[in-house]
Order: structure tokens, then C-alpha cells, then sequence
């Protein structure tokens, strides 16, 4: 997986932070976006962070895009 690929998620996952949703439990399973990051470094020094994968989601009605680090078990490429 690269910055760039376009993924979805392919597990049951809640999370609480999805902006139609905020603060209540929302299942995203399916849903479909890009690679925004991909976290190995901060400030020049490694890191092994739990969920490193940054995910961008267009949401309809949001101002910017809906950001999510995940896990590479949690993703799949699409197409």
C-alpha cells in the first residue's frame, strides 16, 4: 500500500469521530477512499505507531475530507 491508493474498509469498524455522526457510534464498513499518509517518522526520528495508515473520506455535506488512521488489516485496494 502507497500514498495514493485508492482503499476501502473491509471490516466492521465503529468509530466516533465521523463528521454526520459526531460523539455516537458509526459503523464505516465500505466505505471508500485514498491513502493519505503513510506515518514511519516524526520530526527525522522512526516510529512504530499502532494505526499508521492515514485514510482521507469525501463525505458528502463536510467542509474537508474525513481523516482516519488505520490499521493495514482493516483496509483493502480497491480496483
Amino acid at each position: 500500500m502507497k500514498v495514493g491508493d485508492r482503499v476501502r474498509i473491509k471490516s466492521p469498524l465503529t468509530l466516533f469521530n465521523h463528521p454526520k455522526h459526531r460523539n455516537q457510534p458509526h459503523n464505516v464498513e465500505g466505505m471508500e477512499g485514498t491513502v493519505a499518509a503513510i506515518l514511519s517518522d516524526w520530526k527525522g526520528r522512526p516510529i512504530s505507531p499502532n494505526y499508521k495508515i492515514v485514510t482521507a473520506f469525501e463525505v458528502e455535506g463536510a467542509k474537508r475530507p474525513f481523516k482516519a488512521h488505520l490499521h493495514e488489516d482493516e483496509l483493502e485496494l480497491v480496483g
